[in-house]
């Protein structure tokens, strides 16, 4: 919706959003715990709330949407062909389009938990929906696997209806979310967090009787003389977000292995020229707020290129993790007589303390800023000016230092 927006404003004449759902908003729907939009609109807000922001302005611009569609591919030309209950299979022809389709969350066969098959176990975000939007209780005695937001979240919200949370479970030796959820769902409310360990079993027949829970080592392999039951009937499962890009990759869009999304440039353009991507499908984003930013960056540059308005590039310049960086996004900037500022958005591998973030382009320092701490489960950024950038490599740096 942002991207909708974002594209009329710039003067698109026709925007169109396909929407498998039969409302629009997204997750935010059955989001209704605040904390968006404190960035973006400067006040908290529920999801909804948020979500209804950009629902509103779509109309009052005059957006058209395609609800309960179901997209089945998106072509090289722009053309998209969905399925609809009440118009069929149906062909959408455009100049360009804006791929928005976020992520799905990882399952118990993803990350392959032995023991039985019970009942009980849900990703924190299927829970989440039916607690939310379809007032269906999913437990009373729970256990959370990782420490993802949405977990996190989960504990709170299943606390609050009256559910025990015994523990939520964490592989990694440090916080996999926001430290504001920590301290706002778990901390506040008393509930456990084991980091360096995970669940090694599940156990129960026709519904889950209780998880064993091991330390794990150095290189993440349980210790099994660690090994504790804990008894709980539901096992809910925050165990990372994948985005949703089998439309992408049919569309040929180059991939990274490190996101699992489009690589795209400044202007969020694919590698297709008329397809362009943002949100959760490029990268798994902690705040919606930051989504919101990149989404206008997307509807804005796919407007102009539908509109013949995007300057062509005069070179490249490839972004390229350092030191302690996962990886950056955009994967490269096109260079362009345009002088504007840069969004570099990413994400830290260990968590430090007291570190400068360096940009360094072709060997040149450009940049520096210092943050009191860095964590693998919070975003981070720096920008950059176009007109300081020559082709070749743009680099990110994180290291102690003051």
């Amino acid at each position: 919706m942002a991207a909708a927006v974002s594209a009329k404003k710039q003067g698109a004449k026709q925007v169109l959003v396909i929407e498998r759902d039969s409302s629009l908003g997204g997750i935010l729907q059955q989001c209704i715990h605040p904390g968006f939009g404190l960035s973006y609109y400067d006040e908290e807000l529920t999801g909804p709330e948020y979500a209804g922001r950009f629902i509103r302005q779509a109309q009052e611009l005059g957006v058209k949407t395609l609800l309960n569609s179901m997209v089945l591919e998106v072509l090289p030309d722009g053309t998209v062909i969905c399925t609809n209950a009440e118009y069929g299979i149906t062909t959408v022809r455009a100049k360009s389009v804006v791929l928005a389709m976020g992520c799905r969350e990882r399952t118990r066969g993803n990350i392959q938990i032995p023991g039985t098959r019970p009942a009980g176990i849900y990703t924190a975000g299927a829970a989440q929906r039916l607690i939310n939007r379809q007032n269906e209780m999913v437990g009373r005695r729970v256990v959370i696997l990782g420490s993802g937001d949405i977990g996190m979240i989960m504990a709170r919200r299943m606390t609050l209806e009256g559910a025990q949370v015994v523990a939520v479970v964490e592989i990694m030796d440090f916080l996999a979310g926001l430290t504001r959820n920590r301290v706002q769902c778990l901390d506040d409310f008393g509930i456990p967090l084991l980091l360096s360990h995970t669940v090694t079993r599940v156990m129960g027949n026709r519904r889950v009787e209780g998880v064993c829970v091991a330390r794990v080592d150095e290189n993440k392999k349980p210790i099994l003389e660690t090994e504790e039951f804990y008894p709980c009937d539901t096992l809910l499962l925050s165990v990372g977000l994948i985005p949703e890009n089998e439309l992408s990759r049919t569309a040929h869009v180059e991939m990274s292995a490190i996101t699992g999304g489009p690589v795209v440039n400044q202007c969020m353009q694919t590698s297709v020229p008329c397809l362009f991507a943002c949100g959760n499908v490029v990268h798994v984003n902690d705040l919606v707020d930051n989504v919101s930013w990149e989404s206008e960056v997307a509807g804005r540059e796919a407007a102009r290129y539908a509109m013949g308005q995007l300057p062509q590039s005069a070179g490249t310049v490839t972004c390229e993790p350092g030191n302690n960086v996962r990886y950056i996004c955009p994967q490269h900037i096109a260079l362009t007589e345009e002088k504007a500022e840069v969004d570099l958005y990413f994400r830290v591998k260990l968590p430090e303390e007291k570190v400068r973030i360096r940009l360094l382009c072709n060997g040149k320092e450009l940049g520096k800023k210092s943050a009191i701490k860095v964590n693998p489960g919070e975003m981070e950024h720096i920008k950059v000016s176009m007109s300081d950038l020559t082709a070749g490599k743009l680099e990110v740096h994180v290291a102690k230092g003051v």
